[in-house]
């Protein structure tokens, strides 16, 4: 059979935006370290589901170059995006390229951006875009431009906050609008690689502010434990995470193994003072292997994860007791709050595992603006339309009980203790001590004075059980730890529909 000229040319054309055709510069990406936009969707998505847009599109640099050269070395004008399957369910990915001048944003990039970006809204795909890049490129002469303040990508990316779940992948260089396009997003995945900044070493530069290289301008180390980066992984697990995060908001698995749940009855030590990993009590509540730990760095004394549960897609915030006690920092309140939001936002019920002295303390901690953040948790909580299951599992005191509870035991859906829990206004010898202070001030004697604390704190730890905290009916029940998830799952099951509010979910 005769192929056309036409079809011929079109060919062509499309064998010269293949990475085979710049074997010299693939290599040298691939000697750094690097992966080219092609390769990180062609990991990513189903084989041959990928659907191009904006294939042909060069840089509007033709007042610089030859048509030949921006064929050669603007392919793509350095995005890659398109629709495609991952399992076989409808998502979007982008990738900057790094083969195509760094991965800078061009301006016709920006429309090919803005471009699928309306497509996504439309369909509401979950995306995953792949941010390395060196931010905004100055050489585009093509287009009449001053300042280039009215592009529309950015704003159109951070409204699709809420509507769609996405997920940006950085394993290199990613500065100004690149970085832009990774904190705008609702989970940031990184690698050794990465550097992430407002400002790239050349921005820097210019502002004054010094020479910097372009790996300490934003390194891993950095960015994990301040919280810009969600989970960092090694560069060859980056695309295999970010598939695991997006397989979260893809619906339910149909299969499933259930953890022993007997081992929950041993997890928690017995007294209040033994701290403890609260992670393995996480992976035993949710199916087997399927616990993703967010943000693990920043703000420890607190833990957000997302697990599954008989199959179904649940947070998960959890007090961490090898932390200030689990006591709730201005931090703490931040991370869990805007993890409340991204639940809330995709339809995913809470559990809240609580074991806590209540809210942090003390001038140092109210230097760090611990009101206002600390509330945000009470605020996130209260507005949850997704179900919330509270259970202490030690520990529940003061507001920091309240606020990992939604502001009140009776404020979830079903709030449970397990054996052995005690639950007050706040710590209770402290309580002794600051209600008790003039009769103890009258005992001279010191350990005489101490021996009264004791006694007096024991008769509170008596009246503050679980079991007399549920006679009283300030929580709903008591249980044996090992019917914890079969309790979650009935609530959940009976809460379905479970929707999302598709409201905007804060950056930070």
């Amino acid at each position: 059979m005769t192929i056309r000229p036409e079809l011929l040319d079109v060919l062509a054309r499309r064998a010269l935006t293949e990475d085979s055709a710049r074997p010299e510069a693939l290599e040298r990406l691939h000697a750094r370290g690097g992966r080219s936009a092609r390769e990180h969707v062609a990991e990513l998505v189903d084989p041959g589901s990928f659907v191009e847009y904006g294939r042909f599109v060069t840089a509007a640099q033709e007042d610089r170059r030859s048509i030949d050269d921006l064929l050669d070395r603007t392919v793509a004008d350095g995005i890659v995006g398109g629709l495609a399957t991952i399992d076989g369910r409808p998502v979007a990915v982008l990738s900057y390229d790094y083969l195509v001048m760094a991965g800078t944003q061009g301006m016709r990039g920006h429309r090919k951006t803005d471009r699928l970006l309306d497509v996504i809204d439309r369909l509401s795909l979950p995306t995953i875009f792949f941010a390395a890049g060196g931010g905004g490129r100055p050489g585009d002469t093509d287009m009449p431009l001053v300042s280039a303040l009215d592009v529309t990508t950015f704003a159109a990316w951070a409204r699709l906050s809420g509507r769609v779940p996405r997920i940006a992948v950085v394993d290199d260089n990613c500065f100004a609008g690149n970085a832009v396009v990774a904190g705008c997003a609702d989970l940031v995945v990184a690698t050794p690689r990465s550097s992430l900044g407002m400002g790239g070493p050349a921005m820097i530069a210019g502002g004054g502010l010094g020479d910097v290289a372009a790996a300490d301008v934003g390194p891993l180390d950095v960015m994990t434990a301040n919280g810009v980066v969600d989970v960092a992984v090694e560069d060859d697990d980056a695309v295999d995470t970010a598939r695991t995060l997006l397989g979260y908001f893809l619906g339910r698995s149909q299969t499933w193994v259930a953890p022993d749940q007997t081992l929950l009855r041993d997890a928690v030590p017995e007294g209040e003072r033994r701290a403890y990993d609260v992670l393995p009590i996480i992976e035993t509540l949710c199916d087997e292997d399927t616990v993703t730990v967010l943000r693990p760095t920043f703000a420890p004394e607190l833990c957000t994860a997302l697990g599954r549960i008989e199959g179904r897609t649940v947070g998960i915030i959890a007090t961490d007791t090898r932390h200030t006690a689990g006591a709730i920092t201005a931090d703490a309140g931040d991370k869990a709050a805007r993890f409340l939001q991204l639940c809330d936002a995709h339809g995913f019920p809470v559990v809240s595992l609580v074991d806590t002295p209540g809210m942090m303390v003390g001038a140092e901690a109210e230097r760090t603006g611990l009101v206002r953040h600390t509330s945000r948790l009470l605020v996130a909580g209260a507005r949850l339309q997704v179900p919330l299951v509270g259970v202490v599992l030690r520990r529940a005191y003061g507001l920091g009980a309240q606020a990992m509870l939604g502001g009140s035991t009776h404020e979830p859906l079903m709030t449970i203790a397990w054996p052995g829990a005690h639950l007050g206004a706040m710590g209770l010898e402290g309580a002794v001590r600051l209600s008790m202070r003039k009769e103890l001030a009258a005992i001279e004697d010191p350990e005489e004075r101490e021996r009264q604390v004791q006694e007096l704190t024991a008769y509170a730890q008596a009246h503050s059980t679980a079991l007399n905290v549920a006679r009283h009916f300030e929580i709903d029940d008591v249980i044996d730890p090992a019917e914890t998830r079969g309790i979650l799952v009935s609530l959940f099951n009976a809460a379905e529909p479970i929707t999302g509010s598709k409201a905007a979910v804060d950056t930070w």
